[in-house]
């Protein structure tokens, strides 16, 4: 039997071939769970590397081809009403999920001259909001005797500065102190909550000029991959995980 079969995740914004929710969505799948995703494509619509239009519908086809049941929603987590929608459509089509993984983020440079109330007020929707708000309906909703997983996503915001992105640090820096206490919370629940730090991910929206920056500051002299995020969120989501709770676990090939 596959580690994770009969298990249900939801994994957020997995809307692009190469990002790293659409990694974690296949690698779940390998290990034989079913898989409820999220994705948001105006944000992308935004962003230098544009819409991956078809991709949400070619995911699920590729997810089925593992042997699982496989289901992609439309969700703009910025809406106060999503992530408890997102739930009760869950189990609406699937069931009720014990995996869940907050992969999606809003992401914009700033810098304190350009920092503004909208700035702040449009991560802080995405990032801590959305987050926060689907971890505490996935706990409520909960059915299961043990075996549910949180898996939050961060940047490792609490190993160095990260100058021009004053929006997005402060909120990634909240989901890791939210992390820590709702693991302590949800631990008589036997849901574990850890998150996951991958280090710079080349999932498309690097430059090679900055690549060419970022590879000396690796000292296994390569970028981090998604499959490599992929393969932590794996193991975390697996009964062999059970006793890990409370961690920000920054598996990022030990960049500098």
């Amino acid at each position: 039997m596959k580690a994770l079969q009969g298990k249900i995740a939801i994994v957020t914004g997995a809307s692009r071939r190469i990002g790293i929710g659409s990694a974690i969505c296949q690698a779940l799948a390998e290990a034989g769970a079913d898989i409820f995703f999220t994705y948001w494509r105006p944000y992308d619509r935004t962003m230098e590397w544009g819409e991956d239009h078809d991709w949400p519908q070619l995911l699920v086809k590729q997810l089925e081809q593992e042997g699982v049941r496989a289901y992609g929603m439309e969700a703009d987590l910025s809406h106060p009403a999503t992530p408890k929608q997102i739930i009760e459509e869950v189990f609406s089509v699937l069931g009720p999920p014990s995996i869940l993984v907050n992969n999606a983020t809003h992401s914009t440079l700033d810098g304190y001259e350009n920092l503004s109330a909208d700035i702040l007020d449009a991560h802080y929707a995405v990032n801590v909001r959305g987050t926060c708000m689907l971890c505490a309906e996935f706990a409520k909703a909960f059915q299961l005797p043990s075996g549910g997983r949180i898996i939050n996503m961060t940047s490792g915001q609490d190993k160095g500065p990260m100058p021009g992105e004053l929006a997005y640090v402060a909120t990634k820096g909240a989901i890791s102190a939210f992390t820590v206490s709702l693991a302590a919370e949800l631990a008589p629940l036997q849901i574990t909550v850890n998150a996951v730090d991958p280090g710079p991910t080349d999932s498309g929206w690097m430059s090679e000029e900055l690549k060419s920056y970022l590879l000396p500051r690796f000292p296994m002299k390569r970028i981090g991959q998604p499959s490599d995020a992929a393969r932590l969120v794996k193991l975390l989501s697996s009964d062999e995980a059970s006793w890990i709770t409370g961690q920000i676990i920054h598996s990022d090939g030990g960049f500098m």
